[in-house]
């Protein structure tokens, strides 16, 4: 029996004492691990972890638009040191987030210390809450902030916490980077060297890869898309395949797309992004200098390269709307 002062305490006193020790030591327990089951809506998606070579994993969107497979459909990858766990993408939802924490916390007990977001695009940074609630350090490329502040950010989390409901909801909310990147550079963690790779404006505001160097596994982000067109959207795609032609990929071993199986072949990888592009920007261009409408350009435009890709049905007239009317506008500003 508790007591207090050496004086027995009433049994309904007792037992509620017990239950705020245990609560307290339940407190206690959690203060390193904030995020708990109930906390986060689970999610049913499959998340295979696929190991690409000693230090390397990776999860695998499906393919499919934004809020297809409850908003599973990027990837994210980890590399796993001797001294904590570097993270690359966190995903569209904290939910899936939250799947990714377990699925690392199954293969180490090293906890995670660092979060590399490759660009601020809602597929892959609504999960950062969970890794920033674990402590650990948020790293971005220049332009995040600009779309954080935006109202396209706000506006796009809204509706998200309404399609992707309840995996994204009130809760939900962007996450400011502790580090930002506005040049490349490397640092180590463990036996683990990095080299943060930055690539400026390209498939978005800002954009940066990072390469594993005693794996030579490199991440891409959504500037390489593997087995399917890319989602342009707002992309500067002059500068975006600028950065595909002068991208280094000798020696790599094998190359984690933002979308996409893993290639072991980063070249052929690289080469059908690049080629999309350019073909957008050779078929949208000429006819903008001709001035022939965008329906009559698309219409008339041979797609057969690419129009048994995954995502062409849902993506290509969009992007190649995009393209046009950026190249519109190149051709005012000269």
């Amino acid at each position: 029996m508790l007591t207090c002062n050496k004086t027995p305490l009433p049994r309904t006193l007792a037992l509620s004492a017990l239950l705020l020790f245990s609560q307290s030591l339940l407190a206690a327990r959690d203060a390193g691990n904030p995020a708990s089951d109930a906390q986060y809506a689970p999610t049913s998606v499959v998340m295979e972890v696929k190991k690409v070579s000693e230090h390397v994993y990776y999860v695998e969107g499906a393919a499919g638009i934004a809020t297809d497979n409850e908003g599973f459909i990027s990837n994210a990858g980890f590399v796993v040191t001797g001294d904590g766990v570097v993270v690359f993408d966190s995903l569209g939802t904290p939910s899936l987030a939250y799947k990714l924490r377990n699925k690392i916390a199954e293969i180490t007990d090293q906890p995670i210390k660092k979060v590399l977001v490759s660009h601020f695009h809602a597929d892959h940074i609504y999960g950062l809450q969970v890794f920033e609630e674990l402590g650990a350090e948020i790293i971005a490329p220049y332009g995040a902030q600009k779309y954080i502040n935006s109202e396209t950010a706000k506006e796009r989390l809204e509706e998200r916490r309404f399609s992707l409901d309840p995996w994204v909801n009130e809760n939900t909310r962007l996450v400011l980077p502790d580090t930002t990147i506005s040049k490349s550079s490397q640092f180590s963690l463990g036996e683990v060297t990095f080299t943060i790779n930055f690539m400026g404006k390209a498939h978005s505001d800002g954009d940066m890869t990072m390469l594993v160097e005693p794996d030579k596994v490199l991440f891409s982000g959504d500037i390489i898309f593997q087995q399917r067109i890319p989602f342009v959207g707002s992309a500067d795609s002059k500068k975006w395949l600028e950065t595909l032609t002068r991208l280094e990929t000798g020696g790599l071993t094998a190359l984690v797309p933002g979308h996409g199986p893993a290639s072991t072949n980063p070249e052929n990888t690289i080469s059908l992004t690049r080629r999309y592009l350019a073909y957008l920007r050779k078929v949208m261009g000429a006819g903008v200098e001709e001035m022939i409408p965008f329906d009559e350009v698309y219409t008339n435009t041979d797609w057969s390269e690419f129009k048994d890709l995954p995502a062409f049905d849902e993506g290509n007239r969009i992007n190649a709307y995009q393209v046009y009317l950026s190249m519109e506008a190149e051709m005012l500003e000269q």
